[in-house]
Parts: structure tokens; sequence; C-alpha cells
């Protein structure tokens, strides 16, 4: 069992920037992959970034050149650093671990992020 505590979101105007954290528990972090999604109200929850047990990552095309995804292994904790925020990355925010072998992720419970414009 995967328990996921993210943080780090809030309000924050257009063009600025937040970090997004999520703490792992429960499994040998370093080899679960590791995602961000988002749901925004009326839509259905989308892949933002994603990053391996190798490192390798990869980004929705709606936020590749704002958005990094990182990962401390000694600190059982990913990262979504998020800047140049829009409006439109308005959302609930969640994390995924999937550990290998395994077919289904493990979620966090959201942060919200908001975007004034």
């Amino acid at each position: 069992q995967v328990q996921l505590v993210e943080s780090g979101g809030g309000l924050v105007q257009a063009g600025g920037s937040l970090r997004l954290s999520c703490a792992a528990s429960g499994s040998i972090f370093s080899r679960n992959a590791m995602g961000w999604y988002r749901q925004a109200p009326g839509k259905q929850r989308e892949l933002v970034a994603a990053i391996t047990s190798g490192g390798s990552t990869n980004y929705a095309d709606s936020v590749k050149g704002r958005f990094i995804i990182s990962r401390d292994n000694a600190k059982n904790t990913v990262y979504l650093q998020m800047n140049s925020l829009k409006p439109e990355d308005s959302a609930v925010y969640y994390c995924a671990a999937r550990p290998p072998f395994t077919s289904e992720n493990y979620w966090g419970q959201g942060t919200q992020v908001t975007v004034s414009s």
C-alpha cells in the first residue's frame, strides 16, 4: 500500500510560480513511477507530467517548457515546479504512484491550484 500526501497548492497570479510536493510512504519509493495529474471542474483528469524510476520524464503539451517534474529518492518525494502559470492551469492536482509490476495508480488526496488573471 502506498500513501501519498500532496502540498504546495494555493492561489497565484497569472505568470507566477508554485511548487507542489508529494511525500510518499509504504513502498520502495525509488522503484515507483510517479506522476502529477490534474482535474478541472467539468473536465476529465489528465496527466500533467510523469517521471520513471530511472528519471525519464514526459509532459503534457500544454505544460512543456513551463513545468518541471523531479524526484528526490532520499526524501521519498516528487515535485512539480510550475512556472509561467496561466488561468487554465487552475485545477486540483493529484500525485500518483505506480509501483513496478502493477497496472493501477495509487492517488493522493489532491491539492487545489488557482491561477487568477
